[in-house]
């Protein structure tokens, strides 16, 4: 039996790579992990595993040029708030300063709560440039040729990835989903498996909204499946496009790379706000302050910063939210609503 070359060592990117590989938790409970404390060492998206690695590679390579004398994963710690100082000196964003300093942080286990922790610079909505404005891929983007895509996107609200995996056979109507609904609830609760319940709960989500016709989206973000509805004049052009893909076939085979997917997702957004949304006027003043002891309307979102004084429907923007795939409103009143 030969002996092992003690001369070898895993460089600074293979030990990263093995290392975050014993964190991937896919498909897990995310609830159950913070419940018995395991959440810090696991990523539970292969998104968020996928977009860490990114830009973690972009501090290893840093590391291996600027602290070639680093050559483990231990020593480079030191140097991971210097790294995200020169991101924020190089101008980049807020958004990826923050997800670079969560990516370093679930790396080496450090939490938003621990000293030391580097803080990023504030994100504001008014230094959103992403799909505000022309940019040079919009100009290798015709519309004309995408007009169906188009629609699609602003019927669905589907992000870029969603979209790719969508199939055929991906809709559902109403009925059918008051019918599964019914079959699970008929099981008691107690006999019900976790992936039931979880199922009947996405089902329920539906009655939130007035559309009849559905697109499951079967891994959205965080791993979540939910079922969007399908909305506006163009909804019978959607709806036969997934009806004429085969079972199990992509509804898109190509989803052009400079489609502005969010720009469509915030107009589908507004939409959907729009049509839920009651006159601010029309919200009963329902809470009465313990401080002032004033009357107030706990169902009034109150805009702040650069949209301070605009005020929103909580349960529009609720029903707005289920519908893109998030759990927090605050995200749709900062990211999405737009115009108003």
């Amino acid at each position: 039996m030969g002996r092992k070359n003690k001369s070898y060592r895993k460089d600074l990117h293979q030990q990263a790579h093995e290392k975050l590989g014993t964190m991937q938790a896919f498909g897990e409970s995310k609830r159950a992990a913070v419940a018995d404390g395991t959440a810090k060492e696991k990523i539970f998206s292969y998104n968020t595993y996928k977009n860490y690695w990114k830009h973690i590679k972009y501090f290893l390579k840093y590391e291996q040029q600027a602290h070639p004398e680093c050559t483990t994963l231990k020593a480079a710690k030191k140097h991971v708030n210097e790294w995200l100082q020169s991101r924020v000196d190089a101008g980049l964003s807020a958004w990826t300063v923050q997800l670079e300093a969560k990516a370093l942080g679930k790396l080496y286990g450090i939490s938003p709560e621990d000293e030391g922790y580097f803080v990023p610079p504030k994100r504001r909505r008014e230094d959103i440039t992403r799909s505000r404005s022309d940019r040079v891929r919009d100009r290798h983007f015709s519309e004309a040729n995408n007009d169906e895509l188009i629609k699609f996107c602003k019927g669905t609200g589907l992000r870029r990835g969603e979209l790719e995996e969508l199939r055929g056979g991906d809709l559902f109507s109403r009925e059918q989903i008051t019918a599964e609904s019914a079959a699970l609830e008929a099981i008691p609760a107690g006999e019900r498996t976790p992936a039931q319940t979880r199922r009947l709960e996405v089902l329920k989500d539906t009655t939130l909204f007035q559309e009849e016709y559905f697109v499951l989206v079967r891994c959205g973000k965080g791993g979540r499946e939910r079922f969007s509805p399908i909305i506006g004049k163009n909804a019978r052009q959607i709806m036969e496009r997934i009806q004429d893909t085969p079972p199990g076939e992509k509804v898109w085979q190509h989803v052009h790379q400079s489609a502005d997917i969010h720009s469509y997702r915030a107009i589908y957004a507004t939409d959907i706000y729009k049509s839920h949304a009651r006159k601010i006027e029309d919200i009963p003043y329902d809470k009465v302050s313990k401080k002032t002891n004033r009357r107030y309307q706990s169902q009034v979102y109150a805009c702040r910063k650069d949209e301070a004084g605009k005020k929103l429907d909580k349960a529009a923007m609720l029903v707005c939210s289920k519908a893109l795939g998030h759990n927090r409103i605050d995200v749709v009143a900062n990211n999405y609503i737009r115009g108003l």
